[in-house]
């Protein structure tokens, strides 16, 4: 027979419950008892956040209800708007769990040991929503931004699962960012488009597609565009015409309408817009919509690992996009284009903070540009040394004389290009320390900034209108210094930063942009796949 507890006796004496009640309520306190013995045992060899979970709760078990673990189950399945796999966090598990440890009469211990296995998940779920699933470093032997630890809070999260709130928990501890948010969007809106079948393929073809001609692909590569929005259609007589037109036009004819269609899908592919559908267009219509959705999710995935503890002010470099911005501390954003390494000379992810600038600078030439670009051209003509302002100097300094060198074996030379506007690093360097020896810097070859794809440096990145980022960021720290004077004297000098400006560099191939539209981005560096393969990995737990 059961014993009821006092609390329990006052309600029956009181009238307040029934008798069947009443020894409910003190089999569950007798239970409680059993199994929080068994939590206070068990929890010690479980990980100091575990720990400190049930050292809040005064080692109550958490998972007893099954509505609560219901809940739980289902909320679970909300992580796949976020790009990660439900899977991995084991919700028919946490559901035939339960069963196994209350509906098939469990003992303490088994009740104890389900109560940490849900627990396990709810944490991991929650700490790979707002930091990633997964490690960048286990990918990306040179990465040098730190992924700080979850910050959410143990006591909301208890009491999130006494009231049975989990998806509002999730919502708490999701990246609140707008970039974050509107990849989300984008995930959600791309998965739609795959439940109504994708978008149709384009057949290969020999000729591309040009506007003006008239060709019987035009009808489908209207459809194409129409299923991303960048082109509004019309259903007449069973064909697909563009919206506004009076009367309804060749449908077989690429008329302009279709051309500027097409000019938007090309700028967001990071393609030249000139409207015209040639090879590279025509592979980047005919990604499927499965491969969308992997991009856009792999994206959530640096987002996760990058969009946390962002300072007021920082300058952030978008390496697959071609594009730095930065976010000033009165809330605007300065854009500029830059180019950087090519696929075999990497610009790497970091996380820093500009120190100072060198206006006016020489450039000391890294030995595997000295190695594989400079040597081959000075052995086929001498001449090149002046042409470019290089000094020859001895590992101390001294200069040397280029004709009593041993070009094809000479040996530790320091080759230096004297200051000015052709030095490959123009009149200007922001500085900022780190590992890889890479900068933001000017450059004489202007011309490359009006390309769509800029993949060109060894390694650093070039910044167009660096000039005026530089006194920006002079103004914006309290920096005394005129950085178009400080050119003009000609001398090489640093400047210093009163203050610190944090710096981010990291690789994103989707974007989403101001009107939350998604732009997607070669893979450079062919990293996708690799991450791709990480994320989709199963846990093993």
């Amino acid at each position: 027979m059961r014993v009821i507890t006092w609390m329990g006796m006052v309600m029956l004496l009181l009238g307040l419950v029934p008798l069947a009640s009443a020894e409910q309520e003190a089999g569950r306190h007798a239970d409680a008892g059993g199994i929080a013995g068994e939590l206070t045992r068990l929890v010690g060899a479980e990980e100091q956040r575990i720990r400190d979970f049930y050292a809040l709760r005064d080692h109550r078990p958490a998972w007893q209800d099954a509505d609560t673990v219901a809940a739980f189950a289902s909320a679970l399945h909300t992580l796949e708007s976020d790009g990660l796999r439900p899977q991995d966090y084991r919700p028919d598990e946490v559901r035939a769990g339960h069963r196994a440890a209350y509906q098939d009469e469990g003992d303490p211990e088994t009740q104890a040991r389900y109560d940490l296995f849900a627990s396990r998940m709810l944490l991991l779920a929650l700490d790979h929503l707002q930091r990633g699933k997964v490690d960048p470093e286990a990918l990306d032997t040179g990465w040098e931004v730190p992924v700080a630890p979850p910050d959410y809070s143990l006591e909301a999260v208890s009491d999130g699962v006494d009231q049975q709130r989990f998806e509002a928990l999730i919502g708490e501890v999701r990246p609140d960012f707008v970039p974050y948010q509107r990849l989300r969007s984008g995930l959600a809106r791309y998965r739609n488009i795959e439940k109504l079948g994708g978008w149709p393929r384009l057949p290969e073809r020999d000729k591309a597609l040009r506007p003006g001609g008239v060709d019987a692909d035009v009808p489908r590569l209207r459809e194409r565009l129409a299923v991303i929005g960048e082109l509004e259609l019309l259903v007449a007589d069973n064909d697909l015409f563009p919206v506004g037109e009076f009367e309804a036009p060749d449908p077989h004819r690429y008329d302009a309408s279709l051309e500027d269609a097409v000019k938007r899908f090309q700028r967001r592919h990071l393609l030249e817009p000139d409207g015209i559908v040639g090879r590279q267009t025509l592979a980047a219509l005919n990604v499927p919509v499965e491969r969308r959705i992997d991009q856009i999710r792999l994206n959530m995935e640096r987002a996760r690992w990058l969009l946390h503890g962002l300072p007021e002010a920082f300058v952030l470099v978008d390496i697959a996009g071609y594009r730095l911005s930065y976010y000033r501390p009165d809330g605007q954003v300065w854009r500029s284009r830059i180019v950087v390494g090519r696929p075999y000379r990497r610009t790497p992810s970091l996380r820093s903070e500009i120190t100072h600038m060198t206006v006016n600078p020489t450039w000391t030439i890294p030995p595997t540009i000295r190695r594989e670009d400079v040597l081959p051209r000075v052995r086929e003509d001498l001449g090149y040394l002046w042409r470019e302002r290089i000094q020859v100097l001895s590992p101390s300094g001294t200069p040397l004389d280029p004709w009593e060198i041993d070009w094809d074996n000479p040996g530790n030379v320091v080759l230096r290009q004297a200051p000015g506007p052709q030095n490959a690093l123009g009149q200007l360097v922001i500085r900022f320390p780190n590992d890889h020896m890479v900068y933001l810097h000017d450059t004489p070859s202007q011309d490359l900034f009006s390309r769509e794809q800029r993949a060109f440096s060894s390694g650093c990145i070039r910044v167009e209108n660096i000039r005026e980022l530089a006194q920006l960021l002079m103004d914006d720290t309290r920096s005394e210094h005129d950085i178009e004077a400080r050119i003009a004297s000609g001398e090489t000098r640093n400047v210093s930063l009163a203050n610190r400006m944090p710096v981010i560099i990291h690789y994103w191939t989707v974007n989403p942009g101001d009107d939350g539209e998604l732009s997607f981005r070669p893979d450079i560096y062919e990293r996708d796949d690799a991450l791709l393969r990480a994320l989709d990995r199963p846990l093993t737990l």
